[in-house]
């Protein structure tokens, strides 16, 4: 690929490099969350949230569980301006939530900041200024000197304005584009902040370290906030808060492994939304969380309707497989896959498994508001026997003999390759219905009586081919005999090959199902499937439906 001598390193990596995040698996707790949806991400649509949308969102926000919520850059505008003011005018805010304002370290912007959260009950100031290596020289065209200063000048005048306006208000400062930023220098800027704002027990600071723009590979981000953790001024009284971006694909990676190394508070949008290729979606780490068995803090149960509102009011959508959220993510079309899943879920059923282990599912759909049947098993010319059955025995009722499945699922998988289509649960059991159920031409049973000598003699009265035939034999059980009379007296020539039955649960009715296939004399095996409320009816329905099947077949090949 041509051109890649232009591009370099633009990070700066830790001066140690054996990190003590390295020996962890896993996150132990839910981080402290911040939504920036209202700022960030709102600011990323193409058109912008309105008042309403922003009232709306908020209370999602709200239902979902973040306490802490940045609604956006009130000096900005006026839409953001008044947003915060309508939040706090007409107290809609819980008390156990914060929102939190984005100001740049400027006066009039700061000024205004605070004369949009006058009155707030909890809210968070969130000061920031660019320190990178290419903002320095490229944008601002100041030294570090002057940079620090800049910094030093916002956190002054955000504890001057804090004295002076009434509410409760706790301070945020990010070193924006901290990723292109030298470490040492990083630490630096942050620690002339914190020497300002005298962080307490109490009164904690939060340090904000974004991947503004995504310039390494998550283990160097990793280093990065090990190493700013370690050398931060009044660490005990600091919330270190990461804001990672999606340039490179790791927003996700760098936030796992940020929290590893010592962070304690992510800020981040549902499912990713924000500038460029996005920021870390919130619904994604919450999930990672609940799948190792960590409560994210989160209420996510309800998925389905939580993206139903998010695209609402954003305009966006949500890719088929984003990760959990996308209607995809949890159907499985390869026969494979259908079947270890299939089995995967009677296993659970027989051995009352107490953790979720079902192969291709990492959690349980159903845990976060998904069903399995339509959202895991889909019909196409890819399933297999095992999903076929699957969503048979789920959504109707069916526990077809493996034979049946099998032969069954090729004739799905025909249908689905012939239309180019994906078969719905109601197609499947329609096709199901008309090839193998009640099959009544050109055989109809009329009835059926039986006596008990040396076994069974049955007296089958049908209509065959319009005609009404009686006939009668014996066997060692009453589907035996009714099926030697047929042979004998209809002239039919087939060995039975197999039997089930068990009541159809979930019927209306109680009613019985059996299956029963037969072998003709060139070896191929037909299928029947009979119904009814009464047991010995479905079963000899069963027979006749097979028997009508290979007769027509038959006809068929004849015919044709």
């Amino acid at each position: 690929m041509k051109n890649f001598e232009k591009y370099t390193r633009q990070f700066f990596a830790p001066p140690k490099t054996e990190m003590k995040w390295t020996q962890k698996n896993y996150i132990g707790k839910a981080p402290i969350w911040c939504s920036v949806d209202l700022r960030d991400g709102n600011q990323a649509l193409i058109i912008p949230m309105s008042l309403e949308e922003k009232l709306e969102f908020f209370n999602f926000l709200v239902d979902i569980g973040f306490k802490e919520i940045e609604i956006g850059f009130p000096a900005a505008s006026e839409t953001e301006f008044n947003f915060c003011r309508t939040l706090i005018e007409q107290d809609l805010i819980p008390d156990d939530v914060t929102i939190q304002v984005l100001t740049q370290s400027r006066e009039h912007i700061i000024s205004k900041t605070f004369e949009a959260l006058r009155g707030a009950k909890n809210a968070i100031v969130h000061l920031y200024n660019s320190t990178s290596v290419a903002q320095r020289e490229q944008v601002f065209k100041r030294n570090k000197k002057e940079i620090i200063e800049i910094a030093e000048f916002g956190a002054r005048l955000c504890n001057e304005y804090k004295e002076k306006t009434e509410g409760n208000f706790r301070f945020e400062y990010s070193p924006e584009s901290f990723t292109g930023t030298e470490i040492e220098f990083a630490a630096e800027v942050c620690n002339a902040v914190i020497d300002i704002w005298k962080p307490t027990a109490d009164n904690k600071v939060i340090i904000n370290l974004p991947v503004t723009v995504s310039h390494s590979m998550p283990h160097v981000y990793a280093n990065q906030i090990e190493y700013m953790c370690e050398n931060l001024n009044n660490r005990e009284n600091i919330i270190v808060s990461l804001h990672p971006h999606n340039d490179r694909g790791c927003a996700v990676a760098d936030s796992e492994l940020g929290l590893l190394a010592g962070a304690d508070r992510i800020e981040g949008t549902l499912f990713g939304n924000g500038e460029r290729t996005g920021n870390v979606d919130i619904v994604v780490l919450a999930m990672n969380m609940f799948s190792q068995g960590v409560n994210p803090e989160l209420n996510l149960e309800n998925l389905p309707k939580i993206a139903e509102v998010y695209e609402r009011v954003t305009k966006m959508k949500i890719y088929e497989r984003q990760p959990y959220s996308g209607n995809l993510v949890f159907a499985a079309f390869s026969g494979s896959h259908q079947d270890a899943i299939a089995k995967g879920m009677k296993w659970r059923e027989e051995n009352e498994c107490t953790h979720w282990t079902v192969p291709y599912l990492p959690i349980d759909p159903r845990d976060i508001g998904r069903e399995y049947d339509g959202d895991v098993i889909r019909i196409n010319s890819q399933s297999g026997k095992g999903g076929i059955g699957f969503i048979l025995e789920q959504q109707f009722g069916y526990d077809l003999p493996a034979k049946m499945r099998e032969h069954f699922g090729y004739a799905v998988k025909d249908i689905s390759d012939k239309n180019h289509k994906e078969l719905m649960p109601d197609e499947v059991y329609q096709i199901f219905n008309k090839k193998y159920v009640n099959i009544i031409s050109p055989i109809n049973l009329v009835d059926t009586d039986y006596k008990q000598v040396d076994g069974f003699n049955a007296t089958v009265t049908v209509d065959f081919n319009g005609e009404r035939e009686i006939v009668s034999s014996n066997g060692n059980g009453r589907l035996n005999a009714v099926s030697n009379a047929l042979k004998s007296g209809l002239n039919l020539s087939y060995s039975l090959q197999s039997y089930k039955e068990h009541d159809l649960e979930g019927s209306s009715s109680s009613k019985a199902v059996s299956y029963v296939s037969i072998k003709a004399d060139n070896g191929i095996i037909y299928w029947g499937v009979g119904i009814d409320t009464d047991i010995v009816t479905s079963s000899n329905m069963a027979l006749i439906s097979a028997i009508n099947i290979m007769i027509n077949e038959n006809n068929k090949a004849i015919n044709n």
